[in-house]
């Protein structure tokens, strides 16, 4: 590991508003009475990298708690440390495995959900590791409330499909989608948003796709 990647993993273990694995675990089911102290409604960004999504849709939303989950403490060190210099009270980091996050977040603690610009994981022996497969979206209906969002955004076209795929698979109701955002009229301040990686994504004229969908309420 080079230096600078050691130094933000030595900072981000001094930063208030990062927590790192089992640290985590005691804030589960009190996410916003506990660590926010607050009684705001709870976003997720997984895969969430440096933290852009969620940083910015923290100063866009400040009556909402937004937290940042992503296994690279070197990439959650740039949006934790953004929030500090701003002085953005609503927005936190964990670094955990996204695998293992229903030991991290209760029944129905969370009121919506981004993925943005994930690892596609292409290979077919690497399903599994895809965030939109079965068994994440299982852990997913599990920690968001009954009428929770989910969001994502990825530049790529089979990893779009693919989460299509499961979306009518499982007869899930869709609420907007797009496979061209910049040139639709779904683009708001919100999906304007860019991360790191969209945006060099949009400098070689990628299009950007995206989809927002609900679970089924259990009858």
């Amino acid at each position: 590991m080079g230096k600078d990647k050691l130094r933000k993993f030595a900072e981000i273990a001094t930063f208030p508003n990062v927590l790192q694995m089992e640290a985590g675990k005691p804030f589960k089911g009190q996410w916003a009475a506990t660590f926010f102290k607050n009684d705001k409604p709870l976003i997720l960004e997984l895969a969430c990298g440096k933290g852009e999504y969620t940083v910015n849709l923290a100063k866009l939303f400040p009556d909402k708690n937004f937290i940042g989950i992503d296994y690279k403490g070197n990439r959650i060190w740039r949006g934790a440390k953004t929030a500090i210099e701003e002085g953005i009270s609503n927005v936190g980091f964990l670094r955990i495995q996204i695998e293992t996050i229903l030991e991290y977040f209760d029944a129905a603690e969370v009121s919506e959900i981004w993925i943005t610009f994930p690892d596609p994981q292409p290979q077919d022996s690497r399903e599994k590791k895809r965030l939109t497969n079965p068994a994440f979206l299982a852990r997913y209906k599990h920690i968001l409330k009954p009428d929770g969002m989910m969001h994502l955004k990825t530049d790529n076209d089979g990893f779009y499909a693919y989460t299509l795929a499961q979306i009518e698979l499982q007869q899930l109701p869709k609420e907007k989608e797009t496979t061209d955002l910049y040139h639709s009229d779904l683009v708001d301040e919100v999906l304007s948003i860019k991360t790191y990686y969209e945006k060099k994504y949009l400098a070689t004229d990628k299009n950007i796709n995206y989809v927002q969908w609900r679970f089924k309420k259990d009858a």
